[in-house]
């Protein structure tokens, strides 16, 4: 092949090839190799633990690769349909989905899907459609309208019951809302509506949800028990001290004593392992994901990319944060992994294909531009 064909070439695929916001692909690139450390560690006694967790990365980074191709003015159009979709099959999962474990979660197609990951992402962006379609419009009603928007699956997903994947969904939507110009009057409001709800909400808790709750205000209350895992992931935490036991030698994870330690509770191995210093540095990683996001939310050209990226940014956010007070003994144990670390593959594909919506928008932004 001739120079000017081969640069030819080159030039016809390079806006293919090139979509990736480089800070944003070093921050996730970062994350994913400590993710293969620890879990080289954790997943010892799994075999085929790591290869697993590779698989999932490269179909996450196909996600990605393909999120960030698609317009955002596509991702609009798509919101609508893929919000109906998303609500059709939890009310086929309420109606005769596979029960697992307790749980009615998972529609059988062929194979077992779970919608409710649909809603993770298909929520943001239909809030972030609605109040495109109302901008320079917005009432108190259209508040009102969005809350309805995001009640329905929510409340869909709660009944499966899944607590981790509605409370997610509900901050997806949540944020979408107050970006869009919630009033700090109408925040403090719902604030004490939800502070004087929770008797009722105690009320419809099921059993094992308020055992969680008590088991978080006194672990030790059952320490063989229901609080056997939380007390073990804290003294994990807590013996890592400043500098950590070293990779592959912590005690509390290689004599099995933390539960999920390769899926909700990997962050403990890597305290333990690598101490507060090792912490330091993870946090730095998610502070530098979740600037990098908020950057792009506020440099995006139009209403709908700026509410979008904002709540998925928000989303990265919030993954981290309650794993990482989940298992550090702060907030009930409700089954959020920490994102980019954890092992799970649906977890990864959401992940990725939020990682490319951002991508998408900060390409797009770039293109108008020139």
């Amino acid at each position: 092949m001739r120079l000017n064909e081969r640069r030819s070439l080159w030039r016809r695929a390079k806006p293919y090839l090139l979509v990736f916001d480089a800070p944003l692909a070093m921050v996730i690139f970062m994350l994913l190799c400590t993710s293969l450390v620890t879990m080289y560690s954790a997943g010892a006694d799994f075999p085929g633990r790591v290869e697993g967790q590779l698989r999932n990365m490269m179909i996450a980074f196909v996600v990605m690769w393909l999120a960030a191709q698609v317009p955002p003015q596509t991702l609009m159009r798509l919101a609508v349909p893929v919000y109906t979709i998303g609500v059709t099959l939890l009310v086929a999962v309420f109606m005769f989905g596979v029960i697992k474990k307790g749980a009615r979660r998972w529609l059988h197609i062929g194979f077992d899907i779970q919608p409710s990951e649909i809603m993770k992402i298909a929520m943001p962006l239909m809030l972030a459609w609605y109040f495109h379609q109302k901008a320079g419009l917005v009432r108190w009603h259209s508040f009102l309208i969005a809350t309805v928007l995001l009640a329905v699956p929510v409340g869909l997903i709660q009944l499966q019951p899944d607590l981790g994947t509605s409370l997610l969904v509900l901050a997806s939507g949540f944020y979408v809302i107050f970006l869009a110009g919630l009033s700090w009057k109408a925040l403090l409001g719902l604030f004490v509506a939800g502070a004087a709800s929770l008797p009722v909400a105690w009320s419809l808790m099921h059993d094992y949800q308020r055992e969680r709750v008590m088991t978080l205000i006194d672990p030790y209350a059952d320490p063989l028990g229901k609080g056997f895992h939380i007390i073990q992931s804290t003294i994990a935490i807590g013996s890592g001290g400043v500098g950590g036991k070293g990779w592959m030698k912590g005690t509390q994870a290689h004599l099995e004593f933390i539960p999920e330690r390769t899926t909700d509770f990997i962050f403990s191995v890597f305290s333990e392992e690598f101490g507060l210093l090792g912490f330091l540095g993870l946090l730095l990683l998610y502070l530098l994901l979740i600037g990098r996001g908020m950057m792009i939310a506020a440099n995006a050209p139009t209403l709908f990319s700026r509410l979008l990226a904002g709540a998925i940014t928000m989303i990265f956010f919030t993954y981290a944060f309650v794993n990482m007070s989940m298992v550090s003994g702060i907030l009930p144990v409700v089954g959020v992994p920490l994102p980019f670390m954890s092992y799970g593959g649906t977890a990864f594909v959401t992940l990725g294909l939020g990682a490319g919506i951002l991508m998408s928008i900060q390409r797009h932004r770039k293109l108008v531009q020139t």
